[in-house]
């Protein structure tokens, strides 16, 4: 895109800058998602299988778009000022509609609107609303010019095929494969939709703001892991838990595993990929780490936090019902998986974020994940609760072994990311001084 001060930028639609960061609005944005995650991990908790899984990963994917598309638009403009508020609102709401609609979104269920159809309506109104607010907002730009179908063809055949998925399958297929049709129809969307993001790296996409870029991303990653610690308290309903040990344990070790997913991503990698962005200057390198490292690899990594709180949402009622073990029964091989499965995936993709970015290999967190899978058969063995021990044990150990190698290169990483705050806070007492 070019120069924000050569487009003549429309009246209510302000540019963003490139120190800009994220606004309070989207922020409220990302309340909506936190709804829309947690729906997702209920809905699946219901049909934890393997067919569950794959409608999970499959509508986690949409979302995720749908997020990246307010990521991308909140880079470009300001979300917070002129006309902006007022659609951000309105999408906010399309957003919780599609994530009222998730438990009927692939099975339509009797009563009330059809739940694909509705499913369909709402992601086209927010990705559309998405893309012709951003080419309203630059349409002087002769590169969204002659990009324009970059833009457009994508979204209007994805969004063809959600809502054919939507209205065809159920006319033409039994129960059973009108479920599978809409799969392939929305697996189909998800690579056009994916593909279109490779596409337009190539026609000059660029990244107006990195602190902002980076921010957002990292913001999400702390929703989701919000999300993990709401699945452990809350459990498949609002009854009352009475307070024995093994409930105050089991929370103790869930919050354990979530802080230590929290160490592994926020401490230092976080910083030194801002950095990184920060310090790339060339609009299409820049581009294309924005990419890799944030829109797609970003992906797994909430993949990866959600699966785990979906390993462990009821974990605690069921191990304080009454007629249970004191320390519960052993977990199910899928749940063990799904919950075992989410923290290596997390790792794994810290360890593809470093190679990425930094260069970097991380041997303790590959370590880490062979070591967490090959747990998976003796955790099988004992009750729910002292397999989610092991699990925390495990993770902790691993990101401790990882920060006492990465020791000298986090010293530096979190000296710099200081100094910047230091030098940001001066700025901002200096201009308050003078002008407030």
């Amino acid at each position: 895109m070019g120069d924000a001060g050569e487009i003549r930028w429309p009246r209510g639609i302000l540019p963003s800058a490139p120190g800009s960061r994220t606004t309070r609005l989207e922020l409220f944005y990302d309340l909506v998602f936190v709804f829309a995650f947690l729906n997702v991990t209920t809905v699946t908790a219901g049909s934890l299988d393997l067919r569950g899984l794959v409608r999970f990963l499959v509508v986690l994917a949409l979302l995720w778009w749908c997020w990246s598309g307010f990521a991308a638009l909140g880079n470009v403009i300001r979300t917070d000022q002129g006309l902006t508020p007022l659609i951000g609102f309105a999408l906010a709401a399309a957003v919780f509609v599609l994530a009222l609609s998730l438990p009927k979104a692939f099975v339509d269920h009797p009563g009330g609107l059809p739940g694909p159809v509705v499913f369909a309506c709402c992601y086209f109104v927010v990705r559309a609303t998405q893309v012709a607010v951003f080419l309203w907002a630059v349409r002087t730009d002769r590169e969204v010019r002659r990009r324009m179908p970059v833009l457009i063809l994508p979204l209007l055949i994805a969004t063809g095929l959600i809502l054919t998925a939507a209205l065809v399958p159920q006319r033409f297929f039994e129960d059973g494969a009108e479920s599978g049709v809409r799969a392939t129809l929305w697996i189909a969307a998800l690579g056009i939709e994916y593909g279109a993001g490779v596409a337009q790296h190539r026609a000059g996409w660029t990244v107006l703001s990195a602190g902002h870029w980076a921010e957002r991303h990292a913001l999400i990653i702390m929703v989701a892991l919000g999300e993990s610690i709401i699945a452990l308290g809350l459990g498949p309903g609002p009854a009352a838990v009475p307070l024995t040990w093994p409930v105050i344990v089991a929370a103790i070790l869930g919050i354990g595993v979530v802080a230590a997913l929290w160490w592994a991503y926020f401490d230092t990698l976080a910083l030194a990929m801002e950095q990184v962005m920060h310090r790339t200057r060339d609009p299409r390198t820049r581009a294309g780490l924005a990419r890799d490292v944030y829109t797609f690899l970003h992906l797994p990594l909430i993949t990866g936090v959600i699966l785990f709180a979906l390993g462990l949402k009821g974990l605690i009622h069921e191990g304080a019902a009454p007629g249970t073990p004191q320390w519960g029964v052993p977990l199910p091989g899928f749940d063990l998986l799904v919950l075992h499965g989410g923290v290596a995936l997390y790792l794994l993709t810290l360890v593809l974020l470093a190679k990425r970015m930094l260069g970097a290999t991380r041997w303790p967190s590959i370590g880490g994940v062979v070591l967490l899978v090959a747990l998976v058969p003796a955790a099988a063995r004992v009750p729910e609760l002292a397999a989610l021990g092991v699990l925390a044990v495990a993770t902790v150990l691993v990101v401790t072994l990882q920060t006492t190698v990465d020791a000298p290169w986090r010293r530096h990483v979190r000296q710099v990311a200081l100094e910047e705050q230091r030098a940001a806070e001066a700025e901002q007492t200096r201009w308050r001084g003078d002008y407030l």
